[in-house]
């Protein structure tokens, strides 16, 4: 092998890549850095005034992106979010599944629409829409698909049952779409950030208390940032990434490592 040769297996020139809950912390890094990499990037979420945002600075540092705006809470959205996805740029090689949202309250005082809105966001949603883009990826001979997990899919923390509950069920039907799919050439992985500084996390990170927790038992002692999990995601939407399958990779400063004592 060469160096233009490796450099191939990171580039994602040619592909499309449709990146949901786009207008996040982590979903627009994602997007930006698939972009870097050569993708053209489908940018969904539902607010449109970020996604517009987001695709501009793509745009202005010679990227393609487009956006289709869409509530992945509603079934028809799906359907319609894959169809517009592939009018527009003719295919779909890489879906990241990055739409999620989170309610911090203890088992106890979770109502059921509050359980229902993150499970839909967050697992149902999943489900459905990486089903909706399946025939394409088989028609085009394989693709990629990547969740976005998390770090309460390994541990158990207080007040994110819902939460956590959705996440460790994405690392599990992770493996099961691996399994099913790999005979279509469609690799399947779930990258877990840990504890990252975003909008989601704000609560976290702004209470010193909860803060000081989290660094006591990081190995890599700062907040990670949505810019750490690009690398991954640009190896696991392409070629690098051809034989690997069915893994949650976790990226989180050594959190599950362990810690000193």
């Amino acid at each position: 092998m060469n160096v233009t040769a490796l450099l191939k297996l990171f580039s994602l020139q040619g592909r499309v890549a449709l990146i949901t809950g786009a207008s996040g912390g982590i979903g627009r890094s994602l997007a930006e850095g698939l972009a870097i990499a050569g993708a053209s990037v489908a940018l969904s979420g539902r607010t449109v005034e970020k996604l517009e945002q987001i695709q501009s600075a793509i745009e202005t540092h010679g990227g393609t992106a487009a956006v289709f705006p869409a509530d992945l809470r509603e079934p028809a959205a799906i359907p319609a979010l894959v169809e517009s996805v592939h009018e527009h740029f003719g295919r779909i090689d890489s879906l990241v599944n990055c739409a999620g949202i989170n309610q911090r309250q203890p088992i106890q005082d979770v109502i059921p629409a509050v359980y229902d809105e993150i499970m839909q966001t967050n697992l149902r949603s999943v489900y459905f829409l990486t089903r909706a883009v399946l025939p394409q990826m088989i028609t085009q001979g394989g693709g990629k698909i990547i969740n976005i997990g998390s770090l309460t899919a390994a541990i158990g923390l207080a007040n994110v049952s819902v939460y956590g509950m959705t996440k460790g069920a994405l690392a599990q039907l992770t493996k099961t779409m691996a399994v099913e799919w790999a005979a279509h050439n469609i690799q399947v992985n779930c990258l877990c950030p840990g504890f990252i500084a975003t909008e989601l996390t704000t609560t976290v990170w702004d209470d010193p208390q909860r803060r000081q927790w989290i660094l006591d038992r990081l190995p890599i002692k700062r907040a990670g940032q949505p810019a750490d999990l690009v690398g991954m995601a640009v190896y696991l939407a392409g070629p690098a990434s051809d034989y690997m399958t069915g893994q949650s990779i976790y990226v989180d400063g050594g959190f599950l490592a362990g810690s000193q004592w």
